[in-house]
This record gives structure tokens, sequence and C-alpha cells, in this order.
């Protein structure tokens, strides 16, 4: 397992990182401790979360993941084997403030995070999304001090627009404020424009480790998918309908033939493609069986030749036309 330097930060992260929204909704908490324990084993230590996983599901509730790998950490003692992330906004009790990024909100959601995860410091900690409501420098005020109480050793954002974020940046620099280190986007060979029309060069700029979300685009790069293929049981299967077209199918299919040549599988050439991108630091991936993780794992260590790069990057780009389309 390679590990990353994440951002501006001194955190050394692994190349993959373990994202664990679907613990407590598609996968149990004892799959959900046999995959961390797999994934340390094999020299995993990034893991990512949110205080609102997995709340929506049946018979689940807001804090369960955070739950489920507070145990496992308490059992293990892993602790300072791992670099925990966690993320803040979403609604997590009743009132005006229970939800978004005020001062009082993320100070009570950090100390609510602190306990579900049994640890006395989150290595990163994160803004869930944008909340228009609140000042920018009233966020980030909350969380230097919650990084100057020790509480808290970094901090980034997910689901920004780039606008948005230089408005950080510059709010920190200003203000003498704990300033991101991160951004965790909606990024996959599927889900280029978002992130590289601005983000990428800011990042770059500015040191932003970039830990994609969502990088088998909802499965649909699992290698489950097929264009003739029969319906796929799964949870997520009517999220990737907007994929299943002949761009899709084309990026499937060079997908497969470029791992094909290195005795790969879709899924992990599509964190290859990732991983060869010198912005990204660490793909996130999920996994709801010990198979399916034993699968991602391939990735690590892959990288692509820029033939290959150039193969997977022209079959994947849009039409000029529909790049200008987009709003601004």
């Amino acid at each position: 397992m390679e590990y990353r330097k994440l951002g501006r930060s001194g955190l050394q992260v692994s190349e993959l990182c373990l994202g664990t929204m679907g613990f407590g909704w598609t996968a149990d908490e004892k799959t959900s401790g046999e995959v961390m324990d797999l994934f340390l084993a094999t020299g995993g230590n990034f893991i990512d979360t949110a205080d609102i996983y997995s709340g929506w599901a049946k018979g689940a509730h807001f804090g369960q993941s955070e739950e489920i790998i507070g145990r496992w950490v308490k059992k293990t003692g892993k602790r300072k084997d791992l670099v925990l992330a966690t993320k803040v906004a979403g609604r997590m009790w009743e009132g005006p403030e229970g939800e978004g990024l005020s001062h009082r909100h993320i100070i009570r959601a950090c100390d609510d995070s602190l306990r579900r995860l049994q640890v006395d410091y989150i290595d990163l900690y994160q803004f869930h999304g944008v909340d228009k409501a609140v000042p920018i420098e009233e966020s980030l005020r909350a969380m230097d001090t919650l990084v100057r109480a020790g509480k808290v050793l970094h901090i980034g954002n997910s689901n920004y627009p780039a606008w948005r974020m230089m408005q950080a940046l510059w709010s920190s620099d200003q203000n003498g404020l704990a300033s991101f280190v991160s951004y965790q986007p909606h990024y996959s060979i599927m889900e280029r424009y978002g992130f590289e029309m601005e983000h990428t060069a800011l990042c770059k700029q500015y040191g932003i480790g970039v830990i994609p979300y969502s990088p088998l685009a909802r499965g649909f790069l699992s290698g489950k998918y097929r264009k003739n293929g029969a319906p796929v049981d799964s949870v997520r299967a009517k999220d990737v309908q907007e994929y299943c077209n002949d761009r899709g199918w084309k990026i499937l299919e060079t997908l497969e033939a470029i791992g094909r040549s290195h005795n790969k599988t879709i899924a992990q050439t599509a964190l290859a493609w990732l991983l060869t991108t010198p912005v990204v630091t660490a793909p996130i991936i999920a996994a709801n069986t010990l198979d399916q993780l034993k699968d991602l794992l391939g990735a690590v260590g892959y990288r692509l030749s820029s033939d290959e790069m150039t193969q997977l990057n022209t079959v994947s780009s849009y039409p000029r036309e529909w790049w200008r389309s987009k709003p601004e």
C-alpha cells in the first residue's frame, strides 16, 4: 500500500480510503468490522465517515456508522494506526441549530462525533456541504476553535463549488484560521465535468488533497452492468441509469480492455485511472462484503501508462457543445 501526503498537512494516508456510508445500511456491524479488519491488515489506514451515516436506512439511525467504527476502534485498540475522517452539516437533532455550519452546531456536533467514535481527536473534520445561511468566517472560526482545543487536527470540505473554496481559503489566510487541507468531490471517470472545470487547478495551486467519493459511479463501474445484460439487483441500480448510454458503454469497454491486459477488473482499472491522476490523493472505496473489498484492493499499486490514460480520457470526454451548455 502506498502512502500519500494529504494536501498541505503532515498526514500520511493510504492510497485508498475506506468509505463507511454503508455501515448500518448495506453492511451489518459484524461485516463492517470484518471489512475494517481486512482493510487495516492490507495496509489501509484512512477511514472516512459522516455524522449522518446511515440515518436514512430502514432500522438505522444517524450516527450509526460512527458508532460502529467507534466500537471497532475500542475493541482493536488500533487508534494510533488510523487516520479518521468525519463530516458535519447534516441534521442531527431537532431545532433551528440541529443542522448546518453555525458555530454552535459545529462545536456540539464535533463533541457528539468524538463520543460516538470513542476517540480524543478527529484527524480530518470536513464540512459536508455549503451552508449559505452562515458566513464562512463563522464556520471556519468554529473549526479553528476545535483545532486549537486539540479535538481536530486538520479540516477539509466536501461538495464545495470552487468559488466557495477560494473564499474559505482567503478567509482562513486573512484571519489566521485553520485552513482546508482536503477536498472531497463527486469524481470518477464517469463524472469529470464538475471537478475538472475549476477544482483541479485550484487544488493543484493551493496544495489541496483530493479524496473523491463514488469513484465507481454509484456501482456502474463495478463490472455488474453490461450493455445488453440482465437487470442488476442493487439498491442503487436506479441511480446509474444516466450512465447507460453510448458514452458509458464505451468507457466500460475501454476499461475492460485495458484491465484485461493487466489481468485486472473494470473496477480496479477505474480506480487506477484516479490513482494515476496526479491531483488525486486517495479515492474513497466502499465494500459491503469481504469479497468486494478484496476486489477493490486489487487496485493497490496499479497505475496506467500515458497511452492508457489518453485512451480513457478520450472516450470519457464530453462533447465541446455539452461543456458549453453547462451553467457557470
